[in-house]
């Protein structure tokens, strides 16, 4: 059984739905294992639990704003 796992800022239903969709099927391509054999798990965080350059997420975006 393989397993994908994806930690990401939270996103809508309609995202994960296309993330799961399409990690699925380039899994099935590269590896030939049928899709009933993987199993995706998403895992979301707030933007205020990543961190880069020293900052947190959501001091980025804001200041992209």
């Amino acid at each position: 059984m393989p397993v994908i796992e994806i930690t990401m800022t939270k996103s809508s239903v309609e995202t994960k739905r296309a993330l799961i969709e399409r990690l699925t099927a380039d899994a099935i391509e590269i590896t030939k294992i049928p899709a009933v054999e993987f199993t995706v798990l998403i895992y979301e965080l707030e933007r205020e639990s990543i961190g880069r350059s020293g900052r947190t997420s959501a001091d980025i975006m804001a200041q992209m704003k």
